[in-house]
């Protein structure tokens, strides 16, 4: 196939500052430390990730006629992701979002939905995609053009090409099962933190919920626990708790999009799932010690490096 992995979906422009402890009144100034502009999103960030752990990547999604759309476009090059079927549309800006950094990582923030409403993906369209050996849809929820039918014809579609196919989403609303559920028997990798997943399943418990969705069909599920690690559980009834590193955290954004692409670069390479496992949160990991969803990671044999080397964290074993 072309690709290693196709990165289809949700596509935003990040600026984040740190540390912002509150924002000041009336016409007040606050000083920071450090502010970025980064490729974001369930698809974009992915991409990037991607990229840097050595996969010849596809970008799909849309992009706004404007400076950020620009900007956007340009990074995904730099990091040199394939961006030859990435949308531009005319007269909407680029999905954009502020973060305000807290001291202890945590995220505040004010989106502006922009391009990402925009996208379509005509089946005409789907040669190109489809010659992936991976193929991810992240973003689920907040593309409303291509939410729902549009994504199951998709999945159903990459299925029946051989790809092997995954699935993210943002923080879904009160339908949030109504368009997650019928994807799932196109699913080979769902990958919700344990916030989304609990919000989906009504389940606080990280391995129900992940049975949950196995009883929907997908094929894997990993839930994402923040500093808990994850628990990832298959059809098969294998059940793995992996235990997050022990790093010092900057800033959330982005580690569960690392955490996909960590997973993904690590079967692509022929891991099994317990060592693809552990790659994909040490490169979570390492996009905590940094600012933005484009931190940490280096390239594949750093990550790899890092992973052999990081303590995991004490107190924090996945699902306990």
């Amino acid at each position: 196939m072309g690709y290693d992995a196709a990165a289809v979906g949700f596509y935003t422009l990040d600026i984040l500052a740190r540390p912002v402890e509150a924002i000041p009144d009336g016409g007040g100034v606050a000083f920071v430390d450090q502010i970025r502009m980064v490729v974001s999103g369930t698809a974009g960030a992915v991409a990037i990730d991607l990229a840097k752990l050595g996969l010849h990547t596809l970008a799909a999604g849309s992009v706004g006629d404007d400076e950020q759309g620009g900007f956007v476009l340009d990074r995904l090059a730099r990091h040199g992701v394939d961006i030859s079927a990435m949308q531009r549309i005319a007269g909407v800006p680029t999905s954009t979002t502020i973060m305000t950094v807290r001291p202890n990582g945590e995220r505040p923030a004010l989106h502006m939905r922009g391009a990402a409403d925009h996208f379509e993906l005509p089946p005409e369209r789907y040669a190109q995609l489809l010659d992936a050996r991976f193929v991810h849809l992240g973003g689920t929820g907040f593309m409303r053009r291509f939410d729902g039918a549009p994504s199951l014809r998709f999945l159903q579609a990459a299925k029946a090409a051989g790809c092997r196919t995954s699935l993210d989403l943002i923080a879904p609303g009160e339908d949030g099962l109504a368009l997650v559920g019928p994807l799932l028997p196109f699913v080979d990798y769902f990958m919700p933190s344990i916030e989304e997943a609990r919000a989906l399943s009504g389940m606080d418990d990280p391995l129900a919920a992940a049975r949950f969705f196995l009883d929907r069909g997908a094929g894997t599920v990993a839930v994402t626990l923040g500093a808990g690690g994850s628990v990832v559980a298959d059809a098969g009834g294998a059940v793995l708790r992996i235990p997050a590193f022990d790093v010092p955290v900057v800033d959330t954004t982005g580690c569960g999009d690392a955490y996909v692409a960590g997973m993904i670069a690590g079967l692509a390479r022929g891991m099994d799932l317990e060592t693809a496992a552990r790659l994909a949160t040490a490169a979570s990991g390492l996009v905590a010690t940094g600012l933005g969803s484009d931190a940490g990671i280096v390239d594949l044999a750093d990550t790899l490096q890092r992973m052999q080397v990081l303590p995991a964290r004490r107190g924090a074993a996945a699902g306990a």
